[in-house]
């Protein structure tokens, strides 16, 4: 790979000395090259006015809300860089929130070096990309018949997907809340998934949209 295809990496964390870290991973992959160590969000975006850059990795220590805006803010800009946020733990409310607001990686802090990697040279590569140990303890990634969901069952998990609550999916519909607990507790029972978190991030993989590694 020559140089202008490079990935820049740039790294926005509360801890300065992970980004040594990063840097030090970064130089002997060829492909990626570790740009600037930021410290705040507003340090984050002023450098993003300024140059260009292919890929931010983003702590989530800073505050989920705080995460939230700076990256629906930063997606009002001109050729905003692709997003990865990680955080020493990440739940799936978390995970999918982030995924929802326009970031396009989700890791832990304490991932190992290759699931960064492969986090890194997935996104770039246009893809959206999550451990699978942030849907762990809800799901089995092997056991998604939903072909075995009805009609409703399906327009129900539509719109849990698109992030719905329970009483916006029954006035969608036409039916009682009762009823959609029902109906997701029966989808629930056929796809082994537990959550309605876990629920909306394995229809995203199921679709495509995002890989879920270990």
């Amino acid at each position: 790979m020559t140089d202008n295809q490079k990935k820049t990496v740039a790294i926005c964390d509360t801890q300065p000395i992970t980004a040594e870290g990063l840097r030090s991973v970064l130089e002997s992959n060829p492909d990626l090259e570790f740009q600037q160590s930021l410290t705040s969000l507003e340090s984050a975006s002023s450098f993003l006015r300024a140059q260009a850059c292919g890929i931010v990795i983003l702590d989530k220590g800073f505050g989920m809300q705080a995460v939230v805006d700076w990256i629906h803010d930063l997606k009002l800009g001109d050729a905003a860089p692709t997003l990865i946020v990680w955080g020493v733990s990440m739940t799936e409310a978390e995970a999918l929130r982030l995924l929802q607001a326009g970031a396009r990686g989700i890791v832990r802090k304490t991932a190992e070096i290759a699931s960064l990697l492969a986090c890194l040279r997935t996104v770039a590569s246009g893809r959206t990309w999550m451990e699978d140990c942030v849907l762990r303890d809800s799901m089995r990634l092997d056991r998604h018949p939903r072909s075995e969901l009805t009609p409703r069952e399906h327009q129900v998990l539509e719109l849990v997907e698109q992030g719905s609550k329970n009483r916006e999916i029954a006035q969608e519909l036409g039916i009682r809340p009762g009823t959609v607990k029902i109906h997701l507790k029966h989808i629930f029972e056929k796809t082994g998934v537990r959550g309605r978190y876990g629920l909306a991030i394995s229809g995203l993989r199921e679709k495509g949209v995002v890989s879920i590694a270990s």
